[in-house]
Protein backbone atom coordinates (compact mmCIF):
# COMPACT_ATOMS: atom_id res chain seq x y z
CA UNK A 1 0.00 0.00 0.00
CA UNK A 2 1.25 3.58 -1.06
CA UNK A 3 2.73 5.50 1.74
CA UNK A 4 0.81 8.93 2.83
CA UNK A 5 3.02 11.56 2.17
CA UNK A 6 0.38 14.40 3.14
CA UNK A 7 -0.27 12.80 5.90
CA UNK A 8 3.51 12.51 7.03
CA UNK A 9 3.82 16.29 7.02
CA UNK A 10 0.24 17.30 8.12
CA UNK A 11 -0.60 18.91 4.99
CA UNK A 12 -3.66 18.59 2.55
CA UNK A 13 -3.38 16.98 -0.44
CA UNK A 14 -3.24 20.73 -2.37
CA UNK A 15 -0.76 22.06 0.05
CA UNK A 16 1.83 24.37 -2.20
CA UNK A 17 5.21 23.76 -2.02
CA UNK A 18 6.15 26.57 0.37
CA UNK A 19 3.24 25.12 2.86
CA UNK A 20 4.99 21.66 2.11
CA UNK A 21 8.41 23.45 3.38
CA UNK A 22 7.27 24.77 6.45
CA UNK A 23 5.22 21.66 8.07
CA UNK A 24 9.23 19.74 7.11
CA UNK A 25 10.78 22.97 8.94
CA UNK A 26 8.40 22.24 11.51
CA UNK A 27 8.84 18.65 12.31
CA UNK A 28 12.77 18.83 11.60
CA UNK A 29 13.13 21.60 14.06
CA UNK A 30 10.81 18.27 16.55
CA UNK A 31 12.74 15.93 15.41
CA UNK A 32 15.86 16.44 14.32
CA UNK A 33 18.73 14.61 15.73
CA UNK A 34 20.88 17.10 16.73
CA UNK A 35 17.42 17.96 19.20
CA UNK A 36 16.43 14.41 19.97
CA UNK A 37 18.28 11.69 19.75
CA UNK A 38 15.63 8.92 20.45
CA UNK A 39 15.38 5.88 17.76
CA UNK A 40 11.73 7.11 17.22
CA UNK A 41 12.52 10.57 16.21
CA UNK A 42 15.40 9.92 13.93
CA UNK A 43 12.70 7.08 11.70
CA UNK A 44 10.01 10.21 12.18
CA UNK A 45 12.92 12.73 10.56
CA UNK A 46 13.76 10.85 7.86
CA UNK A 47 9.85 9.96 6.91
CA UNK A 48 9.25 13.64 6.60
CA UNK A 49 12.57 14.08 5.19
CA UNK A 50 11.73 11.69 2.38
CA UNK A 51 8.33 13.02 2.36
CA UNK A 52 9.41 16.43 1.39
CA UNK A 53 11.41 15.30 -1.15
CA UNK A 54 8.84 13.47 -3.06
CA UNK A 55 6.38 16.21 -2.80
CA UNK A 56 8.32 19.05 -3.86
CA UNK A 57 9.59 17.10 -7.23
CA UNK A 58 6.82 17.57 -9.60
CA UNK A 59 6.98 13.95 -11.04
CA UNK A 60 7.42 12.03 -7.81
CA UNK A 61 4.53 14.10 -6.75
CA UNK A 62 1.99 13.57 -9.82
CA UNK A 63 3.21 9.48 -9.37
CA UNK A 64 1.76 10.01 -5.07
CA UNK A 65 -1.40 11.64 -6.55
CA UNK A 66 -1.88 8.62 -9.34
CA UNK A 67 -2.09 6.09 -5.96
CA UNK A 68 1.80 5.04 -6.70
CA UNK A 69 4.47 4.87 -4.09
CA UNK A 70 7.91 6.23 -6.36
CA UNK A 71 9.47 5.03 -3.61
CA UNK A 72 8.52 1.76 -4.04
CA UNK A 73 11.30 -0.38 -5.36
CA UNK A 74 8.51 -2.26 -7.07
CA UNK A 75 6.55 0.36 -8.36
CA UNK A 76 6.16 0.12 -12.16
CA UNK A 77 8.52 -3.37 -12.36
CA UNK A 78 7.78 -5.33 -15.70
CA UNK A 79 10.48 -4.73 -17.85
CA UNK A 80 13.58 -7.89 -17.03
CA UNK A 81 16.47 -6.54 -15.10
CA UNK A 82 14.54 -4.31 -13.02
CA UNK A 83 15.08 0.15 -13.13
CA UNK A 84 17.20 2.69 -11.30
CA UNK A 85 20.31 4.23 -11.04
CA UNK A 86 22.48 6.72 -8.79
CA UNK A 87 19.38 8.10 -7.11
CA UNK A 88 15.29 8.84 -7.42
CA UNK A 89 15.75 10.98 -10.71
CA UNK A 90 17.65 8.41 -12.45
CA UNK A 91 14.97 5.32 -11.33
CA UNK A 92 11.74 7.65 -12.78
CA UNK A 93 13.85 8.64 -16.09
CA UNK A 94 14.50 5.38 -16.59
CA UNK A 95 11.08 4.37 -15.59
CA UNK A 96 9.36 6.85 -17.97
CA UNK A 97 11.88 6.60 -20.98
CA UNK A 98 11.57 2.81 -21.34
CA UNK A 99 12.89 1.16 -18.42
CA UNK A 100 16.24 0.20 -18.04
CA UNK A 101 16.20 -2.99 -20.34
CA UNK A 102 16.71 0.13 -22.80
CA UNK A 103 13.32 -0.09 -24.56
CA UNK A 104 13.22 3.89 -24.84
CA UNK A 105 13.27 5.18 -28.73
CA UNK A 106 17.06 5.83 -29.41
CA UNK A 107 18.60 8.79 -30.45
CA UNK A 108 18.22 9.27 -34.28
CA UNK A 109 21.80 10.42 -35.93
CA UNK A 110 19.95 12.67 -38.25
CA UNK A 111 18.14 15.19 -37.19
CA UNK A 112 16.18 18.22 -37.98
CA UNK A 113 17.81 21.62 -37.61
CA UNK A 114 16.70 24.60 -35.44
CA UNK A 115 14.72 27.77 -36.94
CA UNK A 116 16.72 30.92 -37.07
CA UNK A 117 14.80 34.53 -36.13
CA UNK A 118 16.41 37.47 -37.31
CA UNK A 119 15.05 41.28 -37.06
CA UNK A 120 15.50 44.20 -40.34
CA UNK A 121 14.17 47.49 -39.62
CA UNK A 122 12.38 48.76 -42.80
CA UNK A 123 11.48 52.30 -43.88
CA UNK A 124 7.74 53.15 -44.01
CA UNK A 125 8.52 53.39 -47.97
CA UNK A 126 9.97 49.81 -48.06
CA UNK A 127 6.81 48.27 -46.62
CA UNK A 128 4.80 50.57 -49.30
CA UNK A 129 6.90 49.49 -52.02
CA UNK A 130 8.11 46.13 -51.42
CA UNK A 131 11.94 45.37 -51.80
CA UNK A 132 14.69 43.08 -51.43
CA UNK A 133 16.94 42.64 -48.63
CA UNK A 134 20.39 40.69 -47.75
CA UNK A 135 20.34 39.37 -44.35
CA UNK A 136 23.78 37.90 -43.51
CA UNK A 137 23.45 34.74 -41.53
CA UNK A 138 26.04 32.96 -38.93
CA UNK A 139 24.42 29.20 -39.35
CA UNK A 140 25.26 25.01 -39.69
CA UNK A 141 25.27 24.52 -43.36
CA UNK A 142 25.53 20.77 -45.24
CA UNK A 143 29.26 19.63 -45.07
CA UNK A 144 30.43 19.81 -49.12
CA UNK A 145 33.11 17.49 -48.96
CA UNK A 146 31.20 14.97 -47.14
CA UNK A 147 27.63 15.92 -48.69
CA UNK A 148 26.55 15.57 -45.13
CA UNK A 149 27.39 12.17 -44.45
CA UNK A 150 29.58 12.28 -41.75
CA UNK A 151 32.19 9.78 -43.76
CA UNK A 152 35.06 10.66 -45.46
CA UNK A 153 34.20 8.04 -48.37
CA UNK A 154 30.25 8.62 -47.98
CA UNK A 155 29.75 5.38 -46.77
CA UNK A 156 26.91 4.08 -44.35
CA UNK A 157 27.71 4.36 -40.64
CA UNK A 158 28.33 0.93 -38.67
CA UNK A 159 26.13 -0.19 -36.18
CA UNK A 160 28.04 0.93 -32.34
CA UNK A 161 29.54 -1.93 -31.11
CA UNK A 162 29.63 -0.74 -27.70
CA UNK A 163 25.67 -0.96 -27.52
CA UNK A 164 24.89 -2.96 -30.21
CA UNK A 165 23.09 -0.65 -31.84
CA UNK A 166 20.78 -0.11 -29.33
CA UNK A 167 21.72 3.33 -28.28
CA UNK A 168 21.93 3.02 -24.73
CA UNK A 169 24.33 0.89 -22.21
CA UNK A 170 23.27 -0.39 -18.76
CA UNK A 171 25.30 0.24 -15.44
CA UNK A 172 24.97 -1.27 -11.97
CA UNK A 173 24.54 1.64 -9.66
CA UNK A 174 23.82 1.99 -5.74
CA UNK A 175 20.96 3.58 -4.59
CA UNK A 176 18.97 3.96 -1.04
CA UNK A 177 17.19 0.83 -2.53
CA UNK A 178 20.15 -0.95 -2.77
CA UNK A 179 22.31 -1.92 -5.93
CA UNK A 180 19.95 -0.86 -9.01
CA UNK A 181 20.01 -1.00 -12.60
CA UNK A 182 20.07 1.97 -14.94
CA UNK A 183 20.36 2.66 -18.74
CA UNK A 184 22.54 5.44 -19.87
CA UNK A 185 22.95 6.88 -23.34
CA UNK A 186 26.02 5.19 -24.65
CA UNK A 187 29.05 7.25 -24.76
CA UNK A 188 30.59 5.69 -27.97
CA UNK A 189 27.81 6.71 -30.41
CA UNK A 190 25.99 9.31 -27.81
CA UNK A 191 22.77 7.39 -27.80
CA UNK A 192 22.30 6.98 -31.76
CA UNK A 193 23.71 3.31 -31.67
CA UNK A 194 25.63 4.53 -34.95
CA UNK A 195 29.17 5.29 -35.45
CA UNK A 196 31.12 7.07 -38.06
CA UNK A 197 34.07 4.34 -39.33
CA UNK A 198 35.93 7.20 -41.53
CA UNK A 199 34.98 10.58 -40.03
CA UNK A 200 34.84 13.46 -42.81
CA UNK A 201 38.02 15.91 -41.69
CA UNK A 202 35.69 18.88 -42.63
CA UNK A 203 32.47 18.48 -40.14
CA UNK A 204 34.52 15.80 -37.73
CA UNK A 205 31.05 13.34 -38.70
CA UNK A 206 29.02 15.65 -38.00
CA UNK A 207 28.04 16.49 -41.33
CA UNK A 208 27.53 20.26 -40.88
CA UNK A 209 29.92 23.07 -40.99
CA UNK A 210 29.43 26.33 -39.89
CA UNK A 211 29.60 29.15 -42.44
CA UNK A 212 28.58 32.65 -43.06
CA UNK A 213 25.44 33.17 -45.55
CA UNK A 214 24.13 36.05 -47.82
CA UNK A 215 20.08 35.17 -48.04
CA UNK A 216 17.81 37.82 -50.21
CA UNK A 217 14.37 38.52 -48.38
CA UNK A 218 11.62 39.04 -50.31
CA UNK A 219 9.65 42.05 -48.61
CA UNK A 220 5.99 42.02 -50.21
CA UNK A 221 3.81 45.29 -50.11
CA UNK A 222 1.95 45.72 -47.50
CA UNK A 223 3.61 44.25 -44.75
CA UNK A 224 3.01 45.84 -41.33
CA UNK A 225 5.51 46.41 -38.21
CA UNK A 226 5.74 43.16 -35.94
CA UNK A 227 5.22 40.62 -39.09
CA UNK A 228 7.84 37.49 -39.81
CA UNK A 229 8.25 36.48 -43.04
CA UNK A 230 9.16 32.53 -42.92
CA UNK A 231 11.56 31.21 -45.65
CA UNK A 232 11.38 27.40 -45.63
CA UNK A 233 14.36 25.56 -45.30
CA UNK A 234 16.72 28.47 -44.70
CA UNK A 235 17.88 27.78 -40.95
CA UNK A 236 20.30 25.74 -39.65
CA UNK A 237 21.16 22.30 -40.91
CA UNK A 238 20.62 19.48 -38.92
CA UNK A 239 23.47 17.33 -36.92
CA UNK A 240 24.00 14.84 -39.08
CA UNK A 241 22.85 16.41 -42.03
CA UNK A 242 19.91 16.55 -41.30
CA UNK A 243 16.75 18.77 -42.74
CA UNK A 244 17.26 22.97 -42.73
CA UNK A 245 14.96 24.21 -39.83
CA UNK A 246 13.42 28.16 -41.40
CA UNK A 247 14.58 31.19 -41.14
CA UNK A 248 12.32 33.81 -39.44
CA UNK A 249 13.11 37.73 -40.57
CA UNK A 250 11.06 39.97 -38.51
CA UNK A 251 9.97 43.15 -39.83
CA UNK A 252 10.76 46.42 -37.52
CA UNK A 253 9.07 49.65 -39.09
CA UNK A 254 11.00 52.81 -38.59
CA UNK A 255 8.51 55.86 -37.44
CA UNK A 256 7.81 58.40 -40.42
CA UNK A 257 8.33 62.00 -40.29
CA UNK A 258 4.80 62.24 -41.68
CA UNK A 259 2.76 59.70 -41.68
CA UNK A 260 1.13 57.40 -39.21
CA UNK A 261 -0.04 53.43 -40.37
CA UNK A 262 -3.25 52.69 -38.73
CA UNK A 263 -3.98 49.03 -39.93
CA UNK A 264 -3.72 50.00 -44.35
CA UNK A 265 -4.63 53.50 -43.20
CA UNK A 266 -2.43 56.48 -43.90
CA UNK A 267 -2.78 59.53 -41.38
CA UNK A 268 -1.56 62.85 -42.26
CA UNK A 269 -1.54 66.39 -40.49
CA UNK A 270 -2.02 69.30 -43.48
CA UNK A 271 -1.92 73.00 -42.31
CA UNK A 272 -4.34 75.16 -43.25
CA UNK A 273 -4.16 78.74 -43.01
CA UNK A 274 -7.28 80.23 -41.66
CA UNK A 275 -8.69 82.20 -44.83
CA UNK A 276 -8.26 79.00 -47.11
CA UNK A 277 -10.15 77.03 -44.36
CA UNK A 278 -12.71 79.62 -45.16
CA UNK A 279 -12.62 79.88 -48.97
CA UNK A 280 -11.85 76.45 -50.27
CA UNK A 281 -7.94 74.98 -50.95
CA UNK A 282 -6.04 71.79 -52.01
CA UNK A 283 -2.86 70.27 -50.44
CA UNK A 284 -0.35 68.52 -52.41
CA UNK A 285 0.69 65.51 -50.28
CA UNK A 286 3.94 63.44 -51.06
CA UNK A 287 3.51 59.64 -51.24
CA UNK A 288 5.79 57.33 -50.27
CA UNK A 289 6.35 56.00 -53.94
CA UNK A 290 7.31 59.26 -55.02
CA UNK A 291 3.71 60.45 -56.28
CA UNK A 292 1.66 63.13 -55.21
CA UNK A 293 -1.94 62.86 -53.78
CA UNK A 294 -4.25 66.46 -53.59
CA UNK A 295 -6.15 66.45 -50.69
CA UNK A 296 -9.41 69.10 -50.80
CA UNK A 297 -10.39 71.39 -48.66
CA UNK A 298 -13.68 72.78 -48.74
CA UNK A 299 -14.76 76.44 -48.20
CA UNK A 300 -15.92 76.63 -44.79
CA UNK A 301 -13.08 74.21 -43.29
CA UNK A 302 -13.60 73.97 -39.48
CA UNK A 303 -10.39 72.92 -37.06
CA UNK A 304 -9.85 69.03 -36.90
CA UNK A 305 -11.81 68.33 -39.93
CA UNK A 306 -10.95 65.21 -41.70
CA UNK A 307 -10.55 64.09 -45.51
CA UNK A 308 -10.55 60.93 -46.65
CA UNK A 309 -8.74 60.42 -50.12
CA UNK A 310 -9.96 56.19 -50.94
CA UNK A 311 -7.51 54.14 -51.86
CA UNK A 312 -4.35 56.25 -51.58
CA UNK A 313 -2.97 54.45 -48.15
CA UNK A 314 -1.02 51.31 -48.00
CA UNK A 315 -1.12 48.21 -50.55
CA UNK A 316 -3.77 45.59 -48.58
CA UNK A 317 -1.03 42.64 -48.16
CA UNK A 318 -0.98 40.04 -50.90
CA UNK A 319 -4.68 41.26 -52.09
CA UNK A 320 -5.85 43.45 -54.45
CA UNK A 321 -6.70 47.50 -53.35
CA UNK A 322 -5.11 49.95 -50.57
CA UNK A 323 -6.43 51.60 -47.51
CA UNK A 324 -7.25 55.33 -47.39
CA UNK A 325 -5.08 58.61 -46.62
CA UNK A 326 -6.72 60.28 -43.65
CA UNK A 327 -5.38 64.11 -43.89
CA UNK A 328 -6.25 65.77 -40.59
CA UNK A 329 -6.99 69.32 -41.47
CA UNK A 330 -4.93 71.52 -38.50
CA UNK A 331 -6.54 75.43 -39.04
CA UNK A 332 -3.91 77.99 -38.54
CA UNK A 333 -4.52 81.48 -37.18
CA UNK A 334 -2.26 84.10 -37.95
CA UNK A 335 -0.65 86.03 -34.85
CA UNK A 336 1.58 88.80 -36.38
CA UNK A 337 -0.98 90.67 -38.61
CA UNK A 338 -0.18 94.02 -40.53
CA UNK A 339 -2.31 96.83 -40.56
CA UNK A 340 -3.72 96.16 -43.95
CA UNK A 341 -4.85 92.46 -42.73
CA UNK A 342 -5.89 93.71 -39.51
CA UNK A 343 -8.49 96.23 -41.35
CA UNK A 344 -9.61 93.42 -43.92
CA UNK A 345 -10.17 91.35 -40.83
CA UNK A 346 -12.28 93.96 -38.71
CA UNK A 347 -14.17 94.19 -42.48
CA UNK A 348 -15.09 90.53 -42.52
CA UNK A 349 -15.63 90.58 -39.15
CA UNK A 350 -18.64 93.44 -39.65
CA UNK A 351 -19.80 91.83 -42.50
CA UNK A 352 -20.48 88.56 -40.78
CA UNK A 353 -22.32 89.80 -37.90
CA UNK A 354 -21.23 86.78 -35.91
CA UNK A 355 -19.87 87.49 -32.20
CA UNK A 356 -18.02 85.49 -29.75
CA UNK A 357 -20.63 83.63 -27.11
CA UNK A 358 -21.61 80.62 -25.50
CA UNK A 359 -22.72 77.81 -27.34
CA UNK A 360 -26.28 76.22 -26.46
CA UNK A 361 -28.72 73.70 -28.34
CA UNK A 362 -29.98 76.72 -29.72
CA UNK A 363 -28.13 78.27 -31.71
CA UNK A 364 -25.46 75.67 -32.08
CA UNK A 365 -24.53 74.05 -35.50
CA UNK A 366 -25.13 70.26 -36.38
CA UNK A 367 -21.68 68.80 -35.99
CA UNK A 368 -20.14 71.48 -34.21
CA UNK A 369 -17.77 71.38 -31.31
CA UNK A 370 -20.60 71.89 -28.74
CA UNK A 371 -22.64 68.69 -30.25
CA UNK A 372 -19.17 66.84 -30.25
CA UNK A 373 -18.41 67.65 -26.65
CA UNK A 374 -22.08 66.36 -25.94
CA UNK A 375 -21.30 63.43 -27.30
CA UNK A 376 -17.93 62.22 -26.26
CA UNK A 377 -18.75 63.82 -22.19
CA UNK A 378 -22.30 62.90 -22.02
CA UNK A 379 -25.50 64.82 -20.59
Amino acid sequence: MARDYYATLGVEHDATDAEIKKAYRRLARKYHPDVNPSEEAAEKFREASVAQEVLTDPEKRRIVDAGGDPQDPGYGRGAPGGFGGGGFGDIFDAFFGGGATGGGPRASRVRPGNDALLRMELTLEECFSGVQREVTVDTAVLCDVCDGTGSKTKADPDTCPTCQGQGQVMEIQQSILGRVQVARACPRCQGTGEIIPDPCEECAGDGRVKARRDIPVNIPAGIRDGMRIRMSGKGEVGPGGGPAGDLYVEVNVAEHPCFVREDDDLHVTVHVPMVDAALGTSVDVGMLDGSTTTVAVDPGTQPEAVVRVKGAGMPHLRREGAGHLIAHVDVTVPTDLDKRSRELLEELQNRSGETAGVRTTENERSGGLFSRLRGKFGR
